[in-house]
């Protein structure tokens, strides 16, 4: 499903300037042989005059010099792949060796060590994933955390298997994420809480036996307040460890990002007040590839003067992609707030017109 946009939308992102194409996508201009990034100032050609590339090597084959102003080839100094790449080549390589070592404990020095530029490498993480490659780390140190606090071992032992300096590193990390610290997570659990990777960035599910209670992406800000409500809703009974509905989760996210299914039939158990879970479940009915406004939502629900409420609702929404509220959309066709970064949400969009056609 994640393939690069048609050339409509890439157009519609160069004459915005849009910063979220940045290092995703670079055009030629026909009429001048030079090609640029699409945030570039330079007057905006003609949509028959503009030619796409996925990385300026692409363009530079095709005849194709780089802009002065914009500087397309900024960070490829070295003339490797992954700086031609735009930085995507880069991005993935650092991922593998995260994922090699996801303990490990990484610094800006250690970027110099491997003769990168810090500063590149952190615009390089933003573009392709919303957040810093630092950030990333963090992440991957946390979920291997997770697994280790699942089994029977020693919280000690989890801490250094999770490349924690100090006990109460890893407690703050994991008290930022949950609500509170490790400890309260081990033992009996009516709910159980476990990390999911999908395209878009990691996810934490939380489910029982019978329904999915909540799906966020882990840097979410307000994910630990999400946590600590569906805590007390509960009783503070949430665990490390999977479900059955977990499992089945997983499948239809790999299904939905594969392209292969466009809805969701997991059971889900939604948290809120009656206006809420009507907002929710009329979420539920919009089809993929498709949007609506607040307004729209609102009138659909039977309540057209409810626009603020239908968005604080959408707002407060705690199972994201399953509940789709990336398909609300301002009333003039922009992309509003989204709890996930709007950079998944223009994603998720993108993607999803798969589906429609």
């Amino acid at each position: 499903m994640l393939e690069p946009p048609d050339a409509d939308r890439l157009y519609a992102a160069l004459l915005a300037r849009d910063p979220a194409f940045d290092g995703r996508a670079w055009v030629g201009v026909a009429t001048t042989g030079i090609f640029c990034r699409l945030t570039c100032p330079a007057r905006k050609p003609r949509p028959e005059n503009c030619r796409w590339f996925a990385d300026p090597r692409a363009a530079q084959q095709a005849g194709f010099r780089p802009c002065r102003r914009c500087d397309p080839l900024a960070g490829a100094a070295d003339g490797t792949p992954d700086a031609a790449a735009g930085g995507q080549g880069l991005a993935r390589r650092l991922m593998a060796m995260i994922r090699a070592d996801p303990s490990r404990r990484w610094s800006e020095a250690d970027l110099a060590g491997l003769g990168l530029d810090p500063s590149t490498v952190r615009r390089a993480f933003r573009r392709q994933f919303g957040q810093s490659f630092l950030q990333m780390a963090r992440g991957e140190r946390l979920r291997e955390s997770l697994r280790t606090l699942s089994g029977d071992r020693d919280l000690i032992e989890a801490q250094l298997d999770a490349g924690f300096d100090s006990a109460s590193g890893f407690r703050a990390a994991f008290a930022r994420l949950f609500g509170h610290p490790p400890h309260l997570m081990r033992g009996p659990a009516d709910l159980a809480a476990d990390w999911i990777d999908t395209p878009l960035g990691g996810m934490i599910a939380i489910a029982d036996d019978a329904a999915l209670h909540l799906l966020e992406f882990t840097d979410r800000k307000a994910l630990p307040e999400g946590l600590r409500r569906l805590s007390a809703l509960c009783g503070g009974r949430i665990g490390l460890g999977r479900r059955a509905v977990t499992d089945q989760l997983e499948t239809q996210l790999d299904a939905f990002f594969a392209g292969r299914q466009p809805r969701f039939s997991v059971p889900l158990r939604l948290h809120g007040t009656g206006f809420q879970r009507r907002v929710w479940q009329q979420l539920q009915t919009i089809p993929a590839g498709q949007t609506r406004s607040y307004a729209g939502l609102a009138a659909e629900i039977g309540q057209p003067s409810a626009t603020r409420a239908v968005a604080r609702a959408n707002a407060t929404n705690r199972l994201a992609l399953v509940v789709p509220c990336h398909r609300v959309i301002g009333a003039d066709g922009s992309l509003t707030g989204y709890a996930g970064g709007l950079w998944r949400k223009r994603r998720l969009i993108e993607a999803e017109r798969a589906y429609a056609g």
